[in-house]
């Protein structure tokens, strides 16, 4: 019982966050190193787009409205990183896009080695604003290097628009769309 006592007062670090944190490093890294950097950026976007839409349901029941509006849709993207420990903020607003700028990725540190991570935020983002304003089409501009205060700045352009091609009436599953949406640069539509 002694030695239980020495490894219950042991100084690591190790709690719930931090080990989902390296869980999902240690993740997207073998997806990486396995299937490539392309098809994991794929799988990490089919992902995004899932948290996307269970985040956008969670802000409108607590909003109670059945849609948001363009200027709750922008609270939001800021609201949600804040409450990942991110910090976002809009740097320009156009009728036709919202640009953001990020100072901390909610990664930290797990972020780098890892680009793949990157297309979290995107189709995070992208979901959210295709479903209450009807499309999306994110970029990133910049990957943030590290998870430190002022390690640059990621502009996401959300524009509501239809990508060029795409039809009024988009047939196939919503899964159907979410794949294509993670191979042809993160265009999202949504009804």
């Amino acid at each position: 019982m002694k030695d239980a006592a020495q490894v219950h007062d042991a100084e690591i670090e190790l709690e719930r966050d931090f080990f989902l944190r390296v869980m999902l490093r240690e993740l997207s890294g073998t997806l990486q190193d396995v299937v490539g950097m392309a098809e994991a950026s794929g799988y990490v976007s089919i992902v995004g787009s899932a948290i996307g839409d269970r985040i956008d349901a969670d802000y409108r029941r607590a909003l109670a409205v059945d849609r948001l509006t363009r200027d709750q849709v922008l609270d939001v993207l800021v609201d949600l990183k804040r409450r990942i420990q991110g910090d976002f903020s809009i740097l320009e607003e156009h009728e036709d896009r919202i640009v953001l700028g990020n100072r901390v990725c909610p990664f930290g540190n797990m972020v780098e080695g890892r680009p793949s991570l990157c297309m979290m935020t995107s189709n995070v983002f992208g979901a959210i604003t295709a479903q209450n304003l009807g499309y999306a089409r994110v970029r990133s501009k910049r990957r943030l290097r590290s998870g430190t205060q002022g390690a640059g700045l990621s502009c996401i352009l959300c524009r509501k628009m239809r990508p060029p091609g795409m039809p009024e009436n988009t047939s196939g599953s919503r899964n159907d769309r979410r794949s294509a949406a993670a191979r042809n640069g993160a265009w999202f539509r949504f009804s």
